[in-house]
């Protein structure tokens, strides 16, 4: 009702943009529903890693972007927050810590979502894949493995390689740093994230990743080194309590 006041009181006309503004506009507006829905997928502050009524509006705007335009990116930005949603009851467990991809129950994903999400794939990707079909398409690798080691990790690692040549980002080559680990070893992944200290020196998932990384080649001073720092960069509880974890196996 506020903003409803605040536009009548400015005089803002509601008006249908031009067609030449309409892809930068959609784009916008993309961008914002994929930030709400991220926010609840994994909220940066907070007690609740989890916020169940962000992701369902997200999810609800992406279908209403879907319905009004049908074109690659909309259905590509859909059918990835529908395939992150449909492990949502499985990321945290009673006592709402942090459950790796791992670890889940994949017998809970919601198998109805993934399947809706997997139709709309190979649409996004027609005619050329822009960012949101990409992460998609990662994503419904995850969801088709029927178990953590029947993951296609190349493949993983290729579509992002791919996403960083049509938009990069430090995050992106992060995670194809992680993609690369996954399926040529912990040793591989490491040099790949060493070029990225300074543009993610504040980003604990940076840390957490080159720490798990350590760990995995019995590294542990330097493995707690870096969880420590990730630690300090951390804004939420449940990741908080995962890191805190991980040191303390590690002293252990």
């Amino acid at each position: 009702m506020r903003a409803k006041t605040k536009i009548r009181d400015a005089g803002i006309p509601y008006e249908v943009p031009e067609a030449s503004e309409l892809a930068e506009r959609t784009a916008a507006a993309m961008a914002v529903i994929y930030l709400i829905f991220n926010e609840g997928y994994a909220a940066t502050a907070g007690d609740e890693w989890l916020r169940k009524d962000l992701c369902n509006e997200a999810i609800r705007l992406g279908r209403l972007v879907v319905e009004l335009l049908d074109t690659n990116e909309p259905r590509g930005l859909l059918a990835l927050m529908l395939l992150h949603d449909a492990r949502r009851d499985t990321r945290t467990d009673n006592a709402g810590d942090v459950v790796l991809l791992e670890d889940q129950d994949r017998a809970r994903w919601d198998h109805v979502q993934i399947a809706e999400a997997l139709a709309l794939v190979p649409l996004a990707l027609r005619n050329g894949a822009g960012p949101y079909a990409l992460e998609a398409a990662i994503a419904a690798l995850h969801c088709s493995a029927a178990r953590p080691a029947d993951t296609d990790w190349r493949q993983i690692a290729a579509l992002y390689a791919e996403r960083y040549m049509r938009a990069p980002s430090p995050i992106v080559a992060l995670n194809h740093a992680v993609a690369v680990a996954m399926a040529d070893g912990p040793a591989a992944g490491l040099t790949l994230l060493e070029p990225l200290r300074s543009a993610l020196a504040d980003y604990h998932l940076w840390h957490a990743a080159r720490a798990d990384l350590l760990r995995r080649l019995d590294r542990p001073t330097e493995a707690a080194k870096a969880y420590r720092q990730a630690l300090a960069l951390v804004g939420n509880d449940p990741e908080r309590r995962f890191l805190e974890r991980r040191i303390a196996q590690l002293r252990s």
